[in-house]
This record gives C-alpha cells, sequence and structure tokens, in this order.
C-alpha cells in the first residue's frame, strides 16, 4: 500500500479556550474538539486536572497543547501568544491559523463587600476582566483571515450578588467589554459573550443552597455541558452575530 500524501491529512483551525482544564472550560473545549478544532488547552493552578482533561481532549482524535500561563502577568500573555506562534510556525502540525478564543478563566471570591480586601477585589478584577482585554488584543493581532472570540460571563452581571462582589462586576465589565471590542475589531473578528446560569456549584456552595437556588428558577435544574456548548456552536455558525451577550440560564434572570 502507497504511504498517504501529507496533503491527505487533515487541517486543524486552533481554538485558544482558557481555563481548560477543568469545569466549563473544558467543556468549551471539548465542544470545539469535537467540531474539529486543535485546542491550546490554557491552564494555571488546575495542574492536578491537567492529565484528565488532556487524555479527554485527545480521545476526540484532535490535537491538544498545553500551555500554562498566569493570566494575572500581562508578561505571561504574550509568552503564550508567542507558543501559539512557534506551533502556528511548525507545517507538520497542520494547524491552518488560530480562529476562535474563549476567555472562560476565572476566579469567584466568596465574602462580602463589606470585609473584601483591595488585593482580592484587584486579582478577579485582573483575572476575570483584565486578562480577556490582553488575551483579546493578542488574538486579534493574529486573526488576519477573521475570527471569533467568546467571553464567558455570568448571570450574575445581571445581578447583584452581595456575596460575590467583585466577581459580579467583573462580569459586568466583560459584557460591556465584549460590546466594545465588537465594535473594535469588526469587521474582522466578532466578539459574543455566553452568560451561563446555573451549571456547575462553587466549591463553596452548600448542597442545600444549590438546592434552593435551582429549585427557585422557571426550569428548576442546571444547565448541561452540552447546552453550554450548544450556544458557543450557535454563536460559530451564525456570522452575523456580534457584541451579544447569550444567556443560557434557564430563566434565572426573570427571577
Amino acid at each position: 500500500m502507497l504511504p498517504i500524501s501529507d496533503e491527505r491529512l487533515p487541517e486543524y483551525p486552533l481554538a485558544l479556550v482558557t481555563g481548560a482544564a477543568h469545569r466549563l472550560g473544558k467543556a468549551f473545549a471539548m465542544s470545539l474538539a469535537r467540531q474539529g478544532y486543535a485546542i491550546v488547552l490554557h491552564y494555571y493552578s488546575a495542574t492536578e486536572k491537567l492529565s484528565a482533561a488532556m487524555d479527554e481532549l485527545s480521545a476526540v482524535g484532535v490535537p491538544v497543547f498545553p500551555m500554562r500561563a498566569d493570566l494575572r502577568d500581562e508578561t505571561e500573555i504574550r509568552s503564550m501568544f508567542a507558543g501559539i506562534d512557534a506551533l502556528l510556525a511548525k507545517p507538520e502540525l497542520k494547524l491552518t491559523s488560530l480562529k476562535l478564543l474563549v476567555n472562560s478563566a476565572a476566579i469567584m471570591t466568596h465574602t462580602d463587600a463589606q470585609n473584601m480586601s483591595g488585593a482580592e477585589f484587584d486579582a478577579a478584577i485582573s483575572l476575570n476582566l483584565r486578562a480577556p482585554f490582553l488575551c483579546a488584543q493578542q488574538a486579534y493581532a493574529r486573526m488576519p483571515a477573521g475570527g471569533l472570540i467568546v467571553n464567558i460571563s455570568d448571570i450574575a452581571a445581571q445581578k447583584a450578588w452581595t456575596g460575590y462582589p467583585a466577581y459580579t462586576v467583573s462580569k459586568a465589565g466583560l459584557d460591556a467589554l465584549t460590546k466594545v471590542l465588537a465594535r473594535s475589531f469588526a469587521p474582522k473578528v466578532r466578539v459574543n459573550a455566553i452568560a451561563p446560569g446555573l451549571a456547575l456549584a462553587s466549591d463553596d456552595t452548600p448542597a442545600e443552597e444549590w438546592g434552593r437556588l435551582v429549585r427557585r428558577i422557571p426550569s428548576q435544574r442546571v444547565a448541561t455541558l452540552d447546552e453550554l456548548g450548544l450556544a458557543l456552536e450557535f454563536l460559530q455558525k451564525n456570522e452575523y452575530i456580534t457584541g451579544q451577550v447569550i444567556v443560557v440560564d434557564g430563566g434565572y434572570s426573570l427571577i
């Protein structure tokens, strides 16, 4: 049998997903992998989850490239994108270009506005809002033929969660940033956001409280990870949408 020519091997568009080693970041990375994207799997502190995430994504049959970076540090963000440039420069990897950025990495500190320290507030703003801005800048510069940036917001942006003041403010800012970047990056790159409602409970949410929240919303159930992935797929396929926040909350915003 004759060997298969390199020209017959598949080519992969490249997607960067931040915070992709666990939780929603991994779910969005899986959705993209199933659609044929090679994945740059960004992670930082979730090192113990990395191996399992790599195995799950690789099992789909697409290339996966882990990259560790502290997104609160602009120098490390630039280094991460330099790493992406190095990947794209290797023809044997069959990567077409960077086509998609999902800004999913975030922290959610539970406290109240009376007691939250300035350092805690700054940390949330730095990772949840400043980092998506800096990553979007870097991604835009690498999308000469167009692309899509999706910020993972939260229904918290429409609420006033007194137990998570910095998180709420950062997600409200991310919604505003989405609209600003959509105008600035048009028409070449579209920028949208997905705002999930109840999907995965935070580690410090008691089971009784989580159950009470679920019972309050009209759907009376949490979102499945596939349902959130479908929102991302919708934004990929409908190229006439930019500057929008797609709410996937089971009606939580109605209460």
